[in-house]
């Protein structure tokens, strides 16, 4: 390839980024990208989107010295069937995909009309040829899982890729033949751009490049990301002019003093901290350069951040990269921190990075943002980070140290009872974030308020079911089954379980009782008796029973705070799983007495005169609400995913607030009930549904969207039965952003109408000692604090930094529900440092496997199967099963056994790999030839 060739080609690199999907040519390509290259851009395809990927594909690219890359390029595109960008790069000439544009702009301002009208099957066989065949092939897959709207959508999506200059006229002629209506609307001709902008303001057309405009109360200031892939909203940044308020809060941090910026949620301090990092990049003189690091705790955030931080700096020639849990397995962290100015991260892969020495040193970096920083605490990731920087700068260390700059909307107070114990609270976070200044707004606090708004606050205090049948019934199967888990104790004789006597005692429907069961059936889990096969028996029955008491106990918590129907449906879903599963005689029995009264569940749960009060008084507040404002945008938070599910399914089925359209949001992980969370795209399109979606008028959300995610401005925030610190009231409220905005507390309890004013008090309380601090001679506060950190250091060097020692004695893995042997602990290889597999044949006759329901790739790894206890009427789930490199591995779950000692008999349950300190041996291919 010439130089000029190399040239051209990065001139016209726009063009080949909006049409070329990069994974569809890489196997052509093989000879010029490593492996470990294809997988980070097929990572960025699944991170971030198509076009990134293809820009990160340029890249690496044109960065290429060895022969034949350029003819090697054209050809995969070639027999790829991009026929039109290989024509354009062969004569160096892009009008004719020039002149598809105007058909491209219009294609998306009528995707919504599109989508509902336009039967994706119908027209394929007809447009195929100015598709891909992959994008064929794609199409009809999410025809058949998703439907025939996201088909539509996907079809759009391949057409605004298209290369081919015939595709607008090949699209007309397939929609006529099918007579849809949507050609009516598709008009190709020399008039197109015309065409364009009478359809656009045609009264009745619904278009999809909605125009938003936030209120600069926003918390990223106008900078917010759409995270949904499939949106056309426009994110090109504006530069904003800062606030006088704005820039209060960061003068301490550009004078280059370490500082706390505490200030309201929607004053924009995610603003604040890009006028600090920009000022301290600037400052550096020729020849030397700063590197900045944003922590964000959450995966949302995380993502929002990047975004935000990418947009702003990329402009100013700064190079910006992150790296989060869920993309370190497909890139260097070394790399990014080396080759980028300003590097976003969530912190464990920091702490990570320090322990096995991938990152030397802080010293790497001038400048550490934490956001969300009032976590900085005990073992926390923020508090790992900051041990290590404080042992260097107490160790007497002649490498400088970066500044460090926290962003919180609440310092807290601890469990301070006065101001004295607050302030020592605040001492202590500042000592662990090494500031001496806590940065609030006073000159402008005039300012600050009329972009800031205060919700008001009401309090309602609701009755519950006055009778409660559900409960009854409900309750009654529970004393059935503890009276059957009590009778196998009787079976063991002297052999009890702690407490077992107190069973009667606890209430159920309550996280007390939950709390309980959890205890017990971990005791029950590691139960050792001599006779093995009746240890099986036992510990398998106490296991069943336990973990239908913990069904019928979150169902009673359901039907507390939703409909008797969305508890029972909760019930009905778990019977319908264990059908599915084992089935063995004690489930078979717990079974029939649940069957035996669910015609009278079924009967109570339909009858109106049981319907829950305080669902009729939340249904009132809304009612008004949206009567009052029918634009109103409302938060509604509750404690657990099974209400978010639950209170969904009622408005949606509720003909006076269906209008709502409620979406949901919710953390990532499983819960104890086992309910799986969102992925992270889901809660990205969540969130992006919410901020662009008018329709979407509610957002149902658990504590994920407490902290940090920029949440559409919003004027109504609901917490229902939901109550926490002084820090989580403060967050909550703070996002009803609007003027007039209201926060209402609904609650059957009056503790917590009392613990939410406690929590007001507390506030008061927070922001006097606040006030005090900033009182103090700034000497005296840095001495407060270096004698903190130094009593602080050596309680922690006084308490060892020991290593556990690994047991090399084998040991066995049984299956926690029936005891079943699985494995011994010397088969057991580490495979990429966190996943565990069994190596020989005998773990293979140990489980059995089923195709996995959501089968996806991650990393190296390809997952194909679930694997469960092969042992008849068990089928506990082990694991899964994927494809790694070459290999078919199990993957199995810490949680899923108990450990046993070989010698004395004695067992342990652990929860997670890491508390497990046994000889830990890498994973080796070798191995599986043998």
């Amino acid at each position: 390839m010439t130089a000029e060739e190399r040239r051209n080609l990065h001139a016209f690199q726009d063009y080949v980024i909006k049409i070329l999907d990069p994974t569809y040519i890489l196997s052509y390509l093989s000879p010029w990208f490593k492996d470990d290259e294809v997988q980070y851009i097929q990572a960025e395809k699944n991170n971030k989107g198509t076009m990134e990927a293809a820009s990160l594909f340029l890249k690496l690219l044109l960065e290429l010295q060895e022969e034949g890359w350029f003819r090697g390029f054209l050809d995969a595109l070639a027999h790829t069937g991009y026929s039109g960008l290989h024509e354009a790069i062969e004569s160096w000439d892009f009008q004719k995909i020039e002149r598809l544009e105007e058909y491209r702009s219009l294609l998306k301002r009528l995707q919504p009309e599109f989508k509902t009208t336009v039967n994706p099957k119908d027209i394929l066989p007809e447009v195929s040829k100015c598709l891909i065949s992959q994008e064929c092939e794609e199409i009809m897959q999410v025809c058949s899982n998703k439907g025939l709207m996201a088909g539509a959508e996907k079809m759009v999506e391949c057409f605004l890729r298209s290369d081919k200059e015939n595709w607008p006229k090949t699209l007309k002629l397939a929609l006529e033949r099918e007579e849809s209506k949507f050609s009516e609307l598709w008009i190709v001709d020399k008039d197109a751009k015309n065409i364009e902008v009478k359809v656009l303001e045609d009264d009745e057309m619904e278009t999809s490049e909605i125009q938003i405009f936030y209120k600069e109360e926003s918390e990223c200031q106008n900078l917010s990301q759409n995270s949904c892939p499939s949106s056309e909203v426009s994110h090109i940044y504006t530069p904003v002019k800062p606030r006088n308020y704005q820039l209060e809060l960061a003068f301490p941090a550009k004078e280059g003093k370490n500082s706390i910026i505490c200030a309201p949620t929607g004053c924009g301090k995610t603003f604040v901290s890009l006028l600090i990092c920009e000022h301290h990049l600037k400052k550096f003189p020729q020849g030397q350069k700063g590197k900045v690091v944003f922590f964000a705790i959450q995966l949302p955030v995380y993502e929002q951040q990047k975004s935000v931080f990418s947009n702003y700096f990329e402009r100013l020639g700064y190079k910006v990269a992150g790296v989060s849990g869920a993309t370190s397995e497909n890139v260097s962290v070394k790399h990014i921190v080396e080759n980028n100015d300003i590097i976003v991260l969530t912190p464990q892969i920091l702490v990570n990075s320090l322990k096995n020495g991938t990152i030397p040193s802080l010293s790497v970096f001038t400048l550490m943002i934490f956001d969300e920083c009032h976590n900085t605490g005990k073992q926390h990731p923020y508090n790992m980070i900051m041990f290590n920087y404080l042992d260097q700068k107490l160790g007497g260390s002649s490498d400088p140290l970066p500044q460090v700059i926290g962003l919180t909307a609440s310092v807290g107070i601890g469990d301070a009872k006065d101001t004295t114990e607050a302030v020592e609270y605040i001492c202590r976070l500042c000592a662990s974030l090494d500031t001496s200044v806590i940065a609030t707004v006073k000159d402008n606090l005039e300012e600050l308020e009329e972009i800031v708004y205060k919700p008001q606050k009401f309090f309602r205090k609701v009755e519950s079911r006055t009778t409660d049948r559900f409960k009854c019934i409900i309750s009654q199967l529970m004393r059935e089954t503890e009276n059957l888990a009590k009778s196998i104790f009787g079976e063991i004789g002297t052999i009890t379980l702690e407490n077992i006597s107190e069973i009667q005692n606890r209430e159920f429907g309550t996280q007390k009782y939950e709390q309980w069961l959890s205890t017990v059936q971990k005791a029950c889990t590691v139960l050792h008796l001599p006779d093995k096969d009746e240890e099986s028996r036992i510990c398998k029955a106490l296991f069943l029973y336990t973990s239908h008491l913990r069904k019928y106990n979150d169902a009673l918590i359901i039907n507390e705070h939703a409909r008797m129907k969305d508890a029972l449906d909760y019930l009905k879903d778990f019977f319908t799983e264990v059908r599915a599963a084992g089935f063995d005689e004690i489930e078979q029995d717990l079974t029939q007495r649940f069957e035996e009264k669910l015609q009278e569940l079924e009967s109570v749960s339909m009858d109106p005169s049981n319907e829950n009060p305080k669902l009729t008084d939340l249904c009132f507040i809304l009612q008004e609400e949206y009567h009052l404002n029918p634009e109103s945008r409302t938060i509604l938070f509750v404690k657990t995913r099974a209400l978010v599910n639950a209170l969904k399914k009622w408005i949606e089925e509720n003909s006076e607030l269906s209008f709502l359209k409620p979406g949901i949001l919710t953390g990532r992980g499983k819960t104890n009930q086992n309910i799986s969370g969102m992925t992270l795209p889901a809660q990205k399109c969540a969130l992006n549904a919410f901020r662009t979606n008018g329709d979407k008028k509610i957002l149902i959300a658990t504590s994920v969207a407490d902290e940090g995610i920029d949440i559409a401005e919003c004027n109504l925030v609901i917490l229902y039965e939901y109550v926490g610190n002084v820090i989580k009231m403060i967050q909550t409220r703070g996002r009803g952003r609007a003027r007039g905005s209201k926060c209402f507390l609904l609650t059957s309890n009056a503790d917590v109408i009392e613990k939410e004013k406690m929590n007001m008090c507390k506030e008061k309380m927070m922001n006097d000692s606040i006030s005090m601090l900033q009182t103090w001679n700034e000497a005296v506060f840095k001495e407060k604090v270096l004698q903190i950190q130094i009593q602080e250091k050596f309680i922690r060097d006084s308490q060892g930094k020991v290593e556990p020692v690994p047991d090399k004695e084998n040991k066995k893995l049984l299956c926690r529900k029936c005891k079943a042997f699985a494995c011994y602990t010397v088969d057991i290889r580490v495979v990429e440092e966190c996943h565990y597999t069994v190596v020989g044949d005998a773990f293979g006759k140990c489980f059995v496997s089923k195709a996995h329901l959501k089968p996806k790739s991650f990393g190296h790894f390809e997952k194909r199967a679930k694997i469960y206890c092969a042992r008849p009427n068990c089928s506990h789930d082990w694991g899964i099963c994927v494809k790694y490199k070459k290999f078919e591995i199990p993957l199995i779950k810490m949680e899923s056994f108990v450990v046993e000692d070989i010698v004395t008999g004695a067992q342990k349950l652990y929860t997670k790999w890491k508390d497990f300190h046994f000889e830990k041996i890498p994973f080796d291919a070798k191995e599986m030839f043998r």
